[in-house]
């Protein structure tokens, strides 16, 4: 009969490391602790948002109507150098996945052996002795994940590995926006370019007319040098906006991977740039769409499972490790029940003193968290922030165009008055030039309003996420996507590996 007691322990001793087992440490979930608003408070108020969202395609940019900006948004989702390196990023992330769920796995490893070995004899005359050894084992070893440290390290990864595919969000978002702003830089300066050349060319008709008037007597000397001031200052304004439209040229081929000196943009009138409505939606919906914050939130995430392991490593670790093989002096003994061998070994690892370095890594862990808790908070105030300014920057520039219009079109008439005057001597050149500098200026403004206008409303589609989502990243390759300049992602993007 045998004794009850020892089974008694065992049980007990199961009994007493599943409740402590429940005392493991458990990772926390991401909350920010912030409180959003029901609404924009800078969305037009003739509509109520929708009961479900029509949220920007994936291609935003197609609603402005623009081929040069289709063409420059496929080159760039092809061949932007910064979301190639974003997606080898998620390569790595998914790499250290796999590193990571391997230790919760057991590790297994073979040996083969072969050896021949002679002693020395001191006795003269005899023969030393020499001998073969051969041998063949596996052994295994595998560490009990009692307190959930390799799981939180596994959570951990996987968390930073979802990081890393909203971080090719944000980079695709922000290269778009980059794009968008540049090619409306351009196409704005090459129209003030062309207003700037016509007004040149109005001031120097001008200045014809008051020579010619010199020759009859009609004006005088001070007259031709005012006007030629103007015509002075009028070609001193074409450098700079030169200079703007090779900058920002230039850059479109930095952007798109492209050498930047042979960058050809399309010319287009951007009075001719189709300007989409953008419907706000809740500001709950945008942060869960903008990758920024999601990518803030992965990495609370992460810094939450990081502070689990770390506690985790205050207890004590168990390894079981296993070997068996078979061993003889010759290779035909190898396969007879007397050369096998095995060992089986349970062993318990405890931290007696390691002089604070366990307890110092978990205060590192938590005020790691605390910081990227802030983070977390800050994109989600930027990107709230981010919205409104938009939707404003919109509503205003809309405004200011209309406004920017009506102002040219009275200007006009003014100088079409003017000049028609000026020709027939009855209006003095003082009055001419006012009315000339109101033109040229009303001119200039309204291809600077037209171009924040455009500028407002790609702002105002990236501030909304721009369509981007991690599921539809997943459906195309790293990096550049489709022929369509889809949204991007590595190849396994939208789910981490398993171990």
């Amino acid at each position: 009969m045998t004794d009850p007691l020892p089974r008694l322990s065992r049980r007990g001793a199961l009994a007493a490391l599943a409740l402590t087992a429940g005392c493991a440490p458990r990772i926390e979930p991401a909350s920010s602790g912030l409180r959003l608003p029901a609404l924009f408070s800078r969305a037009p108020a003739t509509a109520a948002p929708p009961a479900t969202m029509a949220w920007p395609d994936a291609a935003w940019w197609r609603e402005f109507g623009a081929p040069p900006l289709d063409a420059l948004m496929r080159a760039a989702m092809a061949g932007n150098l910064d979301l190639a390196a974003a997606s080898a990023r998620v390569r790595q992330a998914d790499a250290q996945v796999r590193i990571s769920g391997a230790s919760l796995l057991p590790s297994v490893d073979g040996d083969l052996s072969a050896g021949r070995s002679r002693s020395g004899n001191r006795n003269p005359g005899s023969a030393a002795q020499a001998g073969n050894s051969f041998g063949a084992t596996v052994s295994a070893s595998y560490e009990v994940d009692f307190w959930g440290r390799n799981r939180a390290a596994l959570e951990a990864a996987r968390s930073s590995a979802t990081a890393a595919r909203y971080a090719v969000g944000v980079t695709a978002l922000s290269t778009q926006s980059a794009v968008a702003n540049a090619l409306f830089s351009l196409l704005g300066a090459r129209e003030q370019l062309e207003i700037q050349r016509g007004n040149l060319e109005v001031a120097t008709r001008n200045l014809g007319i008051l020579r010619s008037r010199i020759a009859a007597g009609t004006a005088t000397g001070l007259d031709v040098a005012q006007q030629e001031t103007v015509v002075a200052q009028q070609r001193a304004a074409i450098p700079p906006l030169q200079l703007t439209a090779d900058q920002n040229a230039l850059a479109l081929g930095t952007l798109t991977g492209t050498i930047p000196g042979d960058m050809v943009v399309e010319t287009l009138r951007i009075g001719a740039i189709r300007v989409p409505e953008v419907p706000a939606g809740l500001p709950s919906e945008v942060l869960a769409r903008r990758p920024d914050v999601q990518l803030a939130e992965a990495n609370l995430l992460t810094a939450n499972a990081n502070v689990a392991a770390a506690r985790a490593a205050l207890f004590p670790t168990i390894a079981l490790t296993a070997r068996g093989g078979v061993s003889a002096t010759a290779l035909d003994l190898l396969l007879r029940p007397g050369s096998t061998l095995y060992s089986l070994a349970a062993g318990l690892t405890a931290p007696i003193f390691d002089g604070g370095a366990l307890r110092a890594q978990v205060d590192q862990f938590r005020a790691r968290r605390e910081e990227l808790l802030a983070n977390y908070q800050q994109a989600i105030l930027a990107a709230l922030e981010d919205t409104e300014a938009s939707l404003a920057a919109l509503r205003w520039n809309t405004e200011l165009v209309e406004l920017q219009r009506a102002r040219v079109a009275a200007a006009q008439r003014a100088y079409d008055i003017a000049e028609a005057q000026l020709r027939a001597g009855t209006v003095d050149l003082l009055t001419v030039l006012s009315v000339q500098t109101s033109l040229f200026s009303a001119r200039t403004a309204l291809a600077q309003a037209q171009t924040g206008r455009l500028q407002a409303a790609a702002a105002l589609f990236t501030a909304l996420g721009g369509g981007w989502s991690l599921d539809a990243a997943a459906a195309t390759p790293s990096p550049g996507g489709g022929p369509d300049g889809g949204p991007w992602g590595g190849p396994n993007a939208g789910g981490s590996p398993s171990p």
